[in-house]
């Protein structure tokens, strides 16, 4: 498997894992100029912006640990375009959560990191 299938069955997995959550889905893969934000959701009256990433090794910290504060300005900066761009959404407050993936004993390992990063 190559790192595109990887990161898009990975983004799947977050994505089911956060539904059996009760989150739901509002959109997916939203691009900008400014960047990127994988999974757009709603968790109650929450809007929920998530950073999925995979790592097949648990080196340097995992995947949870990769989102650089670089990456983490880049989120923020999507996230208000995206805003600009949905006015309805502005009604929410947001919170950025980070789903990190990785290969466990029993299939692939989930962990959702609320709040994990704030504007």
């Amino acid at each position: 498997m190559d790192r595109r299938e990887a990161g898009n069955e990975a983004e799947e997995a977050a994505l089911a894992h956060l539904k059996r959550s009760g989150l739901k889905l509002i959109a997916r893969n939203y691009r900008c100029k400014a960047g990127e934000i994988d999974l757009v959701m709603r968790d109650g009256a929450t809007l929920v912006l998530v950073e999925v990433r995979y790592r097949s090794m648990r080196d340097f910290g995992g995947p949870a640990a990769s989102v650089t504060w670089r990456k983490q300005r880049r989120i923020i900066s999507a996230a208000r375009h995206l805003l600009l761009t949905r006015a309805e959404l502005r009604r929410y407050p947001a919170r950025f959560d980070v789903v990190g993936i990785s290969p466990g004993f029993n299939g692939l390992q989930i962990e959702w990191i609320k709040d994990a990063f704030t504007a």
